[in-house]
């Protein structure tokens, strides 16, 4: 199947707050639609082995491989709910990462779990592994984004999204939207139980700080934490508030997913497309898309840009 999408995105730019960050983004890039049309786009992650995007479309329960050349077909259905029982809510896959042996894996809204596809990243199959389903007996919520350290130990967050009613989902057994470590695959570890709708997470290059997006709209922000050891944090902080720009023109959107740049720089969604702070939370530019944006991802070399907007996948090169 091709998707016969790519152009510059309507209404889409770029802005730029300080000259330095130059040196990574052409504020004259274009921002080029790769592929339109579907119901929200979430959890890209660039396979560099097969040249190609994978993205989850949530409502949907599928993940879609797209390649540079526009061409799109279904990778994986079901991707984030295995369930036979009809069920309503935000039921896919969200974010999509590879361990250190290349196997995909999957928070999964629906099943509420972070599994583990058991096939070959070129042979998709709806057969996973569980990784982590519960903390302390109690089923999570839904798991939303994650990241992995140099070691393998995973940070994931769980707020109530893929549930039906959300917070007042009946189902629910936390009575909080968690931020946890998963030591080797092994031993989950609560990190911090206090933040309202914890959303993106990543680690700085040097894995000394911890990142937290915050999708609530009465308080829009990103948190950073400084990491003591592997699963330890400590001195939680605001990496930046953005909390004044929710509901304004042009601003659509809230913290959600973000990448870390070998520069150090953050690609963050948030109000108005993806941000672009730097490692002291100062915004360099601004890549205003349109729509509500949700998450980024680098292809290998950071040569290029991939966004998932709404019902859209964006793509901007990079210098």
């Amino acid at each position: 199947m091709k998707n016969e999408s790519s152009s510059s995105k309507p209404g889409a730019s770029i802005d730029i707050y300080d000259d330095n960050i130059k040196e990574v983004i052409n504020p004259n890039a274009k921002i080029e639609i790769l592929s339109k049309g579907h119901n929200w786009t979430e959890g890209p992650l660039w396979i560099n082995k097969g040249q190609y995007l994978l993205f989850s479309d949530i409502p949907n329960n599928i993940i879609n491989k797209l390649r540079l050349d526009g061409s799109i077909e279904e990778y994986l259905n079901p991707s984030g709910y295995t369930g036979s029982k009809p069920r309503g809510g935000e039921l896919g896959s969200n974010a999509l990462l590879l361990d250190k042996e290349e196997k995909l894996v999957l928070m999964q809204h629906g099943d509420r779990r972070v599994a583990r596809m058991n096939s070959n990243i070129d042979q998709p199959s709806s057969n996973f592994t569980t990784i982590v389903g519960d903390y302390q007996g109690k089923k999570l919520n839904s798991p939303n984004d994650g990241t992995f350290d140099s070691l393998g130990n995973l940070y994931f967050t769980d707020p109530p999204y893929g549930l039906e009613r959300m917070e007042k989902d009946t189902s629910k057994e936390l009575s909080f939207q968690g931020v946890y470590f998963v030591e080797h695959g092994i031993n989950i570890k609560l990190l911090d139980s206090t933040i309202s709708k914890p959303n993106g997470i990543g680690l700085s290059k040097d894995e000394k700080t911890l990142y937290v997006a915050v999708s609530d709209p009465k308080h829009a922000v990103w948190y950073q934490f400084d990491i003591e050891k592997p699963g330890s944090i400590a001195n939680k902080r605001i990496f930046y508030d953005a909390s004044s720009l929710v509901g304004m023109k042009g601003e659509q959107g809230l913290p959600d997913g973000f990448k870390i740049h070998s520069s150090g720089n953050l690609f963050a969604t948030g109000p108005g497309g993806v941000w672009i702070f730097n490692p002291k939370g100062k915004p360099m530019a601004k890549i205003r898309t349109g729509e509500a944006t949700s998450n980024c991802a680098f292809s290998t070399d950071e040569s290029m840009l991939f966004i998932t907007a709404d019902s859209y996948i964006l793509k901007v090169k990079l210098k």
